[in-house]
């Protein structure tokens, strides 16, 4: 994923990445937007039976949808350009044929008309003759309609790379130097701080810190240029192509300036970073930062529950501020071990589909269970059936920043489902109870909402996202898990009096450090469900 500063300042996102993700035999790997999913992203191609002849207009004219006939058995994986050998990460061959950009355009255009949660928005004077390539295409295949406070009803539109994607989902790795981005705003003169750097990291050896500001970036001032050089040569280094390609910063950390130079590489992300006791007046409170609902990340919240159960926690504050979601069975085993018994086989996510799709199948339904669910994760892979630790609490406390997103915001919904009460204390949270399946085609997964996400008491209606118990700014200025931090420090005073404590900075201060947004891709934001075709 690349993200860009424009020559105007503001910050947009290109996503035009080639997929190797294939899916297992007869399912599909959906994303959503309670931010994850029960399924792995890896496995066999499912076969093309049936291969009904393309349906073909006369002279190239727009087909009717309503003749498309279905997307998988008909037009999947007929490409303009098909791949050839073995798929480096499946080790399996690229099941490409031969086809044409037509091919590949009816595909999305069928795929849509079947499955796209609101197909029937989708503006109807788009030509597949206007565009060259499928991305651009795809990019139209969506509402235009927005929410009640003015926002895109769907935000989450997009594609992305194979390697790219299965190195995240699958492994967390993410070519860059390990630094999550905070930006105060999108236009010249720009403020980014540091937010996260990952242990072991290109930004960890260089001794970055949180809330270190970028200045320079390559002999550019990233704060105020605006030329188009100088706009390239920053997009350049924050955002590299290859690893081992090398790029000079200069940050702000108080009074000091640091100057370092880092080298681009594959670095993997720890979902799980603090796990600690908190001694309060009230008993011991267990604190869990945890950043990304991927596979690995089965197996550190299972240690990190083990290690607050053995210490008997009677309390937990989960940090989720920057978690943007990913899979939806780790964020149901989250829940059950946040819960307990008392939630074991009630419904963590009813997922509901479009009237085409729920009127030949049940929804989908995402249980609390109380074992797990077994993802591969390499040396971390827990296995299958595993019994998870559980607190069994009545009450949990959840940080939040609008870069609480999908499946995050899942867990809030869910737990509150099965009468769990959950307070928020941080930012209004990102507003994504949608999901969907990624569809890989021709060197391409297309990620389009399929489904919105409700819990056990049919909630759901949250696209503007939910709203602090307290209102508090992330506080950069101190580490996660610093007991002085503005979130935790507040979440623990709230724990004890009920009352939300008078923060310590001024309201324009706080508006403004609330507004900041994190430079991270869309992908960072999902949810990730598994459900048969």
């Amino acid at each position: 994923m690349k993200s860009f500063i424009s020559q105007d300042g503001r910050l947009t996102a290109s996503l035009r990445l080639l997929c190797s993700a294939f899916v297992a035999a007869s399912l599909l790997t959906a994303c959503g937007g309670g931010g994850g999913s029960p399924g792995t992203l890896t496995g066999t191609t499912p076969p093309v039976t049936g291969t009904t002849p393309p349906v073909t207009s006369p002279d190239g004219a727009e087909p009717d949808v309503a003749t498309l006939g279905d997307a998988f058995n008909t037009y999947w994986n007929l490409c303009a350009k098909p791949r050839t050998g073995i798929d480096p990460y499946t080790g399996k061959p690229y099941p490409d044929r031969q086809g044409t950009l037509r091919d590949e355009l009816t595909f999305l255009r069928a795929w849509t008309h079947q499955n796209y949660l609101w197909y029937n928005e989708v503006p109807s004077g788009i030509k597949m003759a206007d565009f060259t390539n499928p991305i651009d295409y795809f990019d139209k295949l969506k509402t235009p309609a927005t929410t009640p406070s003015g926002a895109p009803k769907d935000q989450f539109h997009f594609t992305y790379a194979s390697a790219e994607w299965d190195k995240l989902t699958n492994s967390g790795i993410e070519l860059g130097y390990g630094v999550t981005w905070s930006s105060a705003g999108p236009t010249a003169p720009r403020t980014w701080n540091v937010s996260i750097v990952e242990p072991g990291s290109p930004a960890a050896a260089a001794g970055l810190r949180r809330g270190d500001q970028l200045t320079v970036i390559d002999g550019v001032d990233f704060i105020n240029a605006s030329d188009t050089a100088s706009v390239e040569k920053i997009n350049a280094a924050l955002f590299p192509d290859t690893p081992g390609e090398s790029h000079s910063f200069t940050f702000k950390r108080g009074t000091e300036t640091l100057a370092v130079t880092m080298q681009a590489k594959d670095v993997t992300a720890t979902s799980v970073k603090h796990t600690k006791v908190i001694d309060t007046p009230n008993g011991k409170v267990g604190y869990l930062s945890f950043e990304n609902h991927n596979a690995v990340a089965e197996r550190q919240l299972i240690d990190a529950f083990n290690t607050l159960k053995t210490a008997n926690v009677n309390g937990l504050v989960l940090d989720m501020r920057y978690n943007g979601g990913g899979l939806l069975n780790i964020a149901a085993e989250l829940g059950y071990m946040i819960a307990g018994p008392k939630s074991q086989g009630q419904v963590f996510e009813r997922l509901v589909y479009n009237d085409k799709i729920e009127a030949s199948q049940a929804s989908q339904v995402i249980r609390f269970e109380p074992t797990a669910y077994g993802f591969a994760a390499g040396a971390g892979t827990v296995n299958k059936g595993t019994p998870l630790p559980t607190l069994t609490l009545n009450r949990v406390t959840i940080l939040t920043t609008d870069g609480t997103c999908s499946a995050s915001e899942a867990v809030i919904n869910a737990l509150r489902g099965v009468n769990v009460q959950v307070d928020v204390i941080g930012a209004q949270t990102c507003g994504k109870p949608y999901g969907f399946t990624p569809v890989p085609n021709c060197g391409t997964t297309y990620f389009s909402i399929e489904f919105k996400g409700v819990n056990a008491q049919g909630f759901g209606d949250y696209a503007d996202g939910f709203a602090p118990t307290c209102a508090v700014a992330d506080d950069l200025t101190r580490e996660l898990g610093d007991t002085s931090e503005a979130l935790l420090s507040t979440a623990l005073s709230y724990r004890a009096t009920g009352v939300c404590p008078a923060q310590n900075r001024t309201s324009a201060q706080a508006m403004a450090s609330m507004a900041r947004k994190l430079v991270r891709p869309p992908v960072s934001q999902i949810a990730i469900h598994t459900r048969a075709r």
